[in-house]
């Protein structure tokens, strides 16, 4: 049994470093997460969790069996001495296994929350600058257009001359025309 929570937690503890540092394994195992945590994964996960603690709560249970033997004795017994630090090493190994499980299901939660913040932030960013960008090309086209108004008005004064002075000469050639028919 031991050797058997040996292996699984330095497995853990490889999948937390695997998590913790940035490397193409990343990906590949937060996939793998993101599968294991879909259909009956959960289930399975919390079974094989819950049994642990049992286990755990059970060695814990015979650590205090034994310390009570050991004081109604007086003395502790080798045996029991070779008992209880089996059952100690199996009880931390378990707790440990529990926290490192616990510790990965957080990383991965926290990993894809974080690259989704990241999303949503480009995206706003993204949008930030179109907006920017189009108040900057706004005022552009105001100038533009002001310059445009500008070279309007002066065409307008310009006109009104022009139409001004083709009207005195209507008026004057109106004028010669009557006096010519007179």
């Amino acid at each position: 049994m031991i050797h058997l929570l040996y292996t699984v937690i330095f497995a853990e503890m490889a999948l937390v470093m695997i998590l913790l540092f940035k490397t193409p394994l990343r990906k590949i195992v937060i996939a793998t997460l993101d599968r294991v945590k879909r259909g009956r994964g959960p289930v399975m996960v919390k079974t094989v969790a819950g049994t642990v603690f049992v286990v755990l709560l059970s060695s814990l249970y015979s650590i205090i069996e034994i310390q009570n033997r050991a004081i109604e004795a007086g003395s502790p017994n080798p045996t029991d001495q070779v008992l209880m630090s089996s059952h100690m090493l199996e009880a931390s190994l378990m707790g440990f296994l529990l926290f490192l499980a616990l510790m990965i299901d957080r990383l991965h939660h926290y990993i894809r929350e974080l690259r989704l913040l990241r999303k949503t932030m480009e995206a706003a960013k993204k949008q930030s600058r179109s907006l920017d960008d189009g108040k900057n090309g706004g005022s552009e086209e105001i100038k533009a257009l002001g310059e445009e108004i500008v070279n309007l008005k002066s065409k307008i004064k310009n006109l009104e001359f022009e139409c001004e002075a083709k009207t005195k000469e209507a008026n004057a050639a109106k004028a010669e025309a009557e006096a010519k028919r007179k």
